[in-house]
């Protein structure tokens, strides 16, 4: 069985078949919007920030895993490196399930050596570009509010993306 980790947009928009959804954390990295995206949430010359993970061994990060029908797997696996082309790659991590239990997962993760990483700023300077940042998946902002009000839901207190979101209020961007 095939499981996919979703830290960022597959939190709150899956957009992909599966037979099971459970909520897990993974150890050793830390949710960051440092990577720039050009094809959902920004266009070319003018990025969208969208999340990635950064190895960080003292860390960990609560997202939502998906298992995926051995079936239709080359499909989603297939329909996800599409979606996250703009710089991620795949890893295999060991997914806890908050349920109980641990999973290997693949997760979807951007590094520093592709083109479209944009790298660490200020809350408010992501805020900055977020605000003003739009592609054919929506409006930036849309993404930090989503996620927020996931992760949230699931109990996770992420001060790097609460931070943003906290920003962007200040901005007066509304969700």
């Amino acid at each position: 069985m095939t499981w996919i980790f979703g830290y960022g947009s597959l939190v709150w928009r899956p957009s992909i078949p599966f037979v099971e959804r459970a909520p897990g954390r993974i150890h050793g990295f830390v949710r960051r919007f440092f990577q720039g995206s050009t094809d959902h949430r920004g266009v070319p010359g003018k990025p969208g920030r969208v999340v990635t993970l950064l190895d960080d061994p003292d860390a960990s990060v609560v997202g939502v895993g998906y298992r995926i029908d051995p079936s239709s797997e080359a499909a989603v696996l297939a329909a996800l490196d599409h979606r996250e082309k703009g710089g991620y790659e795949r890893r295999v991590v060991e997914m806890h399930r908050i349920d109980g239990g641990v999973v290997e997962a693949l997760v979807y993760i951007a590094t520093a050596a592709n083109e479209n990483y944009l790298g660490a700023a200020s809350p408010d300077a992501i805020a900055a570009e977020v605000a003003e940042s739009v592609g054919p998946s929506g409006p930036n902002p849309e993404y930090v509010f989503e996620l927020a009000a996931a992760l949230r839901a699931l109990g996770e207190d992420d001060d790097h993306v609460f931070a943003i979101e906290d920003a962007l209020v200040r901005r007066g961007v509304q969700p």
